[in-house]
Order: C-alpha cells, then structure tokens, then sequence
C-alpha cells in the first residue's frame, strides 16, 4: 500500500529534508509577518489611536493563537510520531480528534467576541475613541475566528505529514487576500464602503477563512497518510489526553505571552499612550525576525517527532543541530536590523516626532534579547516533539511572569520609560540559563537513549 512506504522524514539527507520542510514555512510565515505589518501600517494612516486600539487587542488575538497553536503542537507531535510507528489507525484518530476540539475552542472566542470586548477595552484606557476603535476591531476578528481555528488545524495535519509546501499556499493564500481587501475595506476603495478599523478586521478574517477551506481541500486531495471521516469524529479520551499533555503546556506558553503584553501595555500606558503604540509597532516588526523560525519550527517538530519515534538517534540530533544555527543566524541578521535602523522601520508606521524619539531606544534595547532566543526557541522546539512540554511552559512561566514582567514594573518606578525596555534581555538571559539546564535533563534522560529499544 502507498500509505505504508517509509515516509520522507524517515530516508531524505537531514539538512535537505529541513530545508524542503521548512523553505515553503518560512516564507509563508514571511507572507504572514509582512500583511500583520502592512495591516498596522494602513490603520496608522487612520489615526495614532487606531493604531493603539489594535495594539491593544494583541493579547487577545494571542491568546487565540496560543490556543490553536497549542492544540496543533500535540496533533503534530502525537501524528508525526505515529507515522514513524507505523500507527496509522492513531493517526486518525489524532486527526480527528484535533478537528472536534478546534470546534469547540472556537465557541469560546464566539462567546469572548460578543461579551468580552467592550470590558478588555475598557479595563486597559477611559479613552472613548481607543474603546470604540477597538471593539469594533476584536468583536469582528473573534466572532469569525472560526477561519483561523480552521487553518489552523488543517495546515497542521499537512505538516504532520511532511507536506509543508501546500500550507506554504493555504498561508500565501490567505495572506495575499488580507493585504488586498485591507485598503479596499479600510478606505472605501474600488466602491466599497469606507470602513475604518472594522475593514482590518474584516480583511482579516476573510483571508483566514479563504485560507482554511483551501487547507480542508488540499488536505482531502493530497493528505493520503491522513484519512478524516465522518465516522472518524468521536471523541477518543486517550488520544486527546496524548495531544493536550504537549498542547496544554505549549497554549499556557503561548497564553502567558498574552498575560505579559497585558501587563506590558498597562505599565507602559501610565507614561504615555504613545509608547503602547510603540510596543505594538515592536511585536509587527519582530514577527519578520521570529516569524521564519517559528516557520522552521513547523518543519522540525514532525522531523524529530518521526524519528524519535522511529529510533533514529543520529538523523534527531542532525535536525536538532541545524535547526541551533538557522535560528541562531535568523536571531544575529534581526539584532543587525534593529540596531541599525530602527528610525526607519517606526516611519512606515506614521510614526510622529514623539514616536521615533520613544521607539528608537526601544528597539535597539529590546532586541539585545536576541542573542539568546535563538538558542531557546529551538530548546523549547524539541523539549515540545519529545513530549515534554512542561519544561517549555516552565521557561516560558519563568521568562515572562517571574522576571519580565516585575523588572519591568521595578524599572519603571526610576520614572525613565527607556529603562523599562531592559526587561526584556534581563529576561532573556535567565531564560537562556533554564533552557539550558533542562536540556541536559531531556539529552541524559531521553535523547541519549532513543533507539535503545529498538
């Protein structure tokens, strides 16, 4: 049967596979960085509160990526490795099961879209412009989020498969159709309605849902090695106990980023508005720094996975290797860009006098963090394909609750705002120092004995 040959991620040369896996991932993730930037550079030309209104629904929209993302983790890691079992019945299973509770984490931003918008907004500002601005921007991207929960899931099941490059389309895709719409919807052009902040937000999720059904297609047209059917769908308790051990750490991970930039723009608000939108602007552009990695990531994870379940020990700690010094080179080009351009990058933004003058120091300080997140991220990559996950949750916990966030209240209270950036690489360093302990923890009490049993 074709379904039984040994997959690509068990025979290509390593170095090609990684590469082949991950090109058509990095690029769409660009695709994907650059519509997030362009999406903020045409609701800058609205105003600087429009701006700040869409700065502050990041933790929301996070915390929805954190969600699926962290779902799709544990499909991923869970189908990978059963394809390099052999298990193709808990393949299916795995697939199937991830779609169920796709659908049901969709249903609670249904429900944070049409009752939590209005109270976010208005625990972060009493400006009534910023609220109204941004309630008419996340009741819309919560309520469609079904496009994104569907994109999501089923680019993940092309992946687990190693067929990265139809998720590089679905991306591309979907991406494409946002930076279209964006200013057609936003300004009222071609004889559409003007539309303001709502048209980012319908852009948006109209892309997302484009993106989704050409996932659905592709993955019933080309997925052979996954089968998703009708009498598939019931909810097994073991696999989806299996997924959501590696996915619950990895959403709590993803989460707390929600929880920090939360935090972030509450103490960055009480110097001035300004440089919330400067924090905002920040989290656009370094996307085009972590973006191609974590698209890099999403061709690693089903590599390790497959042959950690396979027992191949040589071609894991290849992949392993590779993937330490493409992101520590992705990680060294973007600590390059922000240090010397940083005026440039705030004026695609509309940025005023008073914006350059706050974003420039943020930038350059901010992005001394660097140095270091290549290293974790490819860390907290392979802790997540082994299934152990917790350790990402508790570096991450560690990272963002317990050193960034206080060092940054504790530097905010010298009353100099450029102090407070500083918390990110303090952050960063202790984050390099866990990550490091606990991968000697995974290399002595797993990684040195894969294969073993076989």
């Amino acid at each position: 049967m074709e379904q039984m040959k040994e997959n690509k991620m068990g025979t290509m040369p390593v170095n090609r596979l990684l590469v082949t896996m991950s090109l058509p991932m990095v690029i769409s993730m660009l695709v994907q960085a650059l519509y997030n930037v362009v999406d903020s550079i045409f609701v800058a030309k609205i105003n600087e509160n429009a701006l700040t209104a869409v700065s502050l629904a990041f933790p929301i929209q996070s915390l929805m990526i954190a969600v699926a993302g962290g779902t799709c983790v544990g499909i991923n890691a869970i189908l990978s490795r059963a394809l390099g079992e052999k298990d193709y019945e808990k393949v299916n299973k795995c697939a199937c099961n991830g779609i169920i509770f796709m659908a049901f984490s969709y249903v609670v931003f249904l429900l944070i879209g049409i009752f939590g918008a209005g109270p976010f907004y208005r625990s972060q500002t009493d400006d009534l412009e910023i609220v109204q601005f941004g309630i008419d921007y996340l009741s819309i991207v919560c309520c469609c989020s079904f496009g994104i929960f569907t994109q999501f899931v089923f680019e993940k099941l092309l992946q687990s498969t190693g067929k990265t490059f139809y998720t590089m389309i679905t991306q591309g895709t979907g991406a494409i159709i946002n930076l279209i719409l964006d200013p057609i919807l936003i300004f009222g052009l071609a004889g559409m309605p003007k539309m303001g902040v709502k048209g980012a937000a319908v852009a948006t999720v109209i892309g997302q849902i484009v993106a989704g059904c050409l996932a659905i297609y592709l993955n019933f047209k080309k997925n052979e090695e996954v089968k998703v059917s009708k009498e598939g769908m019931k909810i097994e308790g073991d696999i989806v106990k299996q997924i959501y051990m590696i996915g619950i750490p990895s959403m709590i991970m993803q989460a707390i980023g929600s929880i920090m930039t939360y935090g972030m723009n509450q103490i960055l608000i009480s110097f001035t508005s300004t440089a919330t939108a400067v924090f905002g602007v920040y989290f656009k552009l370094q996307s085009f720094i972590f973006m191609p990695i974590f698209g890099m990531n999403n061709g690693l994870v089903p590599i390790l996975a497959y042959n950690y379940g396979a027992g191949k020990k040589d071609r894991f700690m290849k992949a392993m290797k590779l993937g330490l010094m493409y992101a520590v080179i992705m990680m060294l080009i973007g600590l390059s860009i922000f240090q010397l351009m940083p005026a440039t990058l705030l004026r695609l933004f509309d940025a005023s006098e008073t914006m350059i003058q706050i974003g420039v120091p943020a930038l350059r300080t901010i992005s001394y963090s660097y140095l270091f997140a290549g290293f974790c991220i490819i860390c907290i990559t392979v802790f997540q394909a082994l299934g152990s996950a917790i350790y990402s949750m508790i570096i991450s916990i560690a990272r963002q609750l317990v050193v960034l966030l206080p060092a940054a209240y504790l530097l905010s209270l010298s009353g100099n705002l450029n102090n407070v950036w500083w918390a990110f690489p303090i952050a960063e360093v202790m984050s390099l120092c866990v990550t490091a302990f606990f991968l000697f923890r995974v290399n002595k009490r797993i990684i040195s004995h894969i294969g073993e049993a076989a």
